[in-house]
């Protein structure tokens, strides 16, 4: 399975980006769904995460409040809404699935990764 990210770019403080993540095949439905970020010199961190087909989701303290995570269930795309981005957001953002059941905590539990989308925040 590919995932697939889109909707990173250039934005100033106080902006907001909408990124989007599709898997190749339309049938993949995994448990979980999550969306990690890093930045130059720093550790890959989870962002947000998913529990698909449901309502629970998972949101960093970092980001709480500006971040949301959502699906459509119809199209099977994941999306990271960022609102008041900060200059601190800025880095490559990756969407993730895991193989095993719930949403790991840490980027060492997803199986599937995308190739990434840049955020940059000025």
């Amino acid at each position: 399975v590919q995932l697939v990210e889109s909707g990173g770019g250039s934005v100033q403080a106080g902006g907001s980006l909408k990124l989007s993540c599709a898997a190749s095949d339309s049938t993949y439905r995994p448990y979980c769904m999550g969306w990690f970020r890093q930045s130059p010199g720093k550790e890959r961190e989870a962002v947000a995460a998913h529990y698909t087909g449901t309502a629970t989701t998972y949101v960093a303290d970092s980001v709480k409040g500006r971040f949301a995570i959502s699906e459509d269930k119809d199209k099977n795309v994941l999306y990271l809404q960022m609102s008041s981005l900060k200059p601190e957001d800025t880095g490559t953002y990756y969407c993730a699935a895991p193989t095993v059941y719930g949403c790991p905590a840490h980027q060492s539990g997803y199986t599937y990764w995308g190739q990434g989308t840049q955020v940059t925040v000025s």
